[in-house]
């Protein structure tokens, strides 16, 4: 047995939730906490070329090669979690020998978790699952995949008869909102080829993500008292419902699987005069994202025309783009990951991510970089829950691909 588990029942106590509203890197203090607790175990593992950027909360550190080999490969995974359900106090505890049934992850709050409603439950029996008791997320998105990695690193010090080139590890802050490859000094990390080890079920491959841009449209309206109101009034609340209602209907993430694109209203917030509305815009096939961003485009100029210029302002940006670009001149990382997979009993399940990561945005920085999963569910949500055997197997998964790059 690893020390993996260790590992992630420890980092989970630190709060790490990024935050979207923040101007700074890292986006909340906590992030530096589990940076200094992992430069520590690093130390103490007796890695080298341990650099810690106290700037924006990168961690970087290498285990030295014990034979010669052309690649330098690099493992990466963020210490941020996400801010849709609160990190702070995870009260984490393990389900032994899962039955099958409903658990009970709060009976005070009346909060269960059943495989009704969570069907994957029922792959796992008998396996050791990781819970929370219902009020928080359990943070394995993605401590468990610095878990994973850390374990790796700490088995292939202690093992010095494995063969392998040098290997690099990153730890980064504020991937979950999309900030997470800002300061990632890629040339300082001097891999060749990276995996990022970032949250989903043991088998996961990606090397597809989606295109993605955001938008944030502002209308400007005219608030005059409503007895009044006759050809005076325009309600910024209403041109942005209009604006909503132009865009495709079944083009929302309510009705898209697959390769399938949408747009997505996230946020709203206004009144008459000033009303906002917060988008992204997502895509797998460039043309269609292109198309996509030039179709919201035009319909903030027919409202414009309607209304009169400068009723609705747009800001948009891109976020990054689809890596399967950079992917596919790169296939020997799939293969390999693939392979490995099989020699220690996972099914490897490729599929496209219906959204991104920081593999993403380093595969266009020079860093080829698909994504590996963790084995970790309900992902954002109190309901997570982690597999302890899968986590396990992840780790021996990691050791596997290492040997494949000797």
């Amino acid at each position: 047995m690893s020390k993996v588990i260790d590992y992630f029942l420890e980092y989970i106590k630190i709060n790490t939730t990024s935050d979207e509203k923040s101007h700074t890197t890292p986006s909340f203090s906590g992030e530096f906490a589990l940076a200094d607790l992992l430069v520590r175990q690093l130390n103490d593992i007796g890695a080298e070329d341990i650099t810690y950027d106290k700037e924006h909360c990168y961690v970087y550190a290498t285990i030295p090669a014990t034979a010669q080999s052309s690649t330098v490969l690099g493992f990466i995974a963020h210490m941020d979690t996400s801010p849709e359900v609160s990190g702070k106090d995870v009260k984490a505890r393990i389900i032994e020998h899962y039955d099958g049934q409903s658990i009970c992850l709060n009976r005070e709050k009346n909060i269960y978790m059943n495989p009704q409603e969570f069907p994957s439950l029922m792959d796992y029996l008998d396996k050791d699952l990781i819970v929370t008791d219902g009020t928080t997320l359990l943070g394995g998105d993605d401590k468990a995949g610095i878990a994973e990695i850390m374990a790796m690193a700490r088995f292939l010090m202690e093992h010095p008869g494995i063969r392998h080139g040098k290997i690099r590890i990153a730890f980064t802050p504020d991937e979950e909102i999309g900030k997470g490859a800002d300061y990632f000094d890629v040339k300082l990390f001097g891999a060749d080829y990276a995996y990022t080890v970032d949250g989903g079920k043991a088998g996961e491959l990606e090397y597809e993500n989606f295109n993605a841009a955001g938008a944030k449209v502002t209308v400007h309206g005219l608030n005059v008292h409503p007895g009044n109101a006759k050809n005076k009034m325009k309600n910024a609340i209403l041109i942005l419902q209009e604006f909503q209602e132009n865009l495709p209907k079944m083009e929302n993430p309510m009705y898209t699987e697959g390769y399938e694109g949408f747009y997505h209203l996230d946020h709203i917030s206004g009144n008459v005069e000033t009303c906002t509305g917060d988008y992204i815009i997502r895509d797998h096939d460039r043309k269609k994202f292109e198309d996509k961003k030039t179709f919201f485009m035009e319909n903030a100029a027919f409202l414009n025309k309607k209304y009169t210029e400068g009723t609705i302002e747009v800001h948009m940006q891109d976020s990054y783009y689809n890596m399967a670009e950079v992917m596919e001149k790169n296939m020997h990382l799939i293969k390999n990951a693939k392979d490995a997979m099989k020699e220690v009993g996972i099914n490897p399940i490729v599929q496209p991510i219906r959204g991104g990561t920081d593999g993403a945005r380093l595969s266009f920085m020079g860093l080829p970089c698909p994504n590996i999963g963790t084995g970790s569910h309900n992902c954002h949500s109190r309901f997570e829950y982690a597999v302890a055997e899968d986590m396990e197997a992840i780790v021996d998964l990691l050791l596997h691909i290492v040997k494949k790059f000797a």
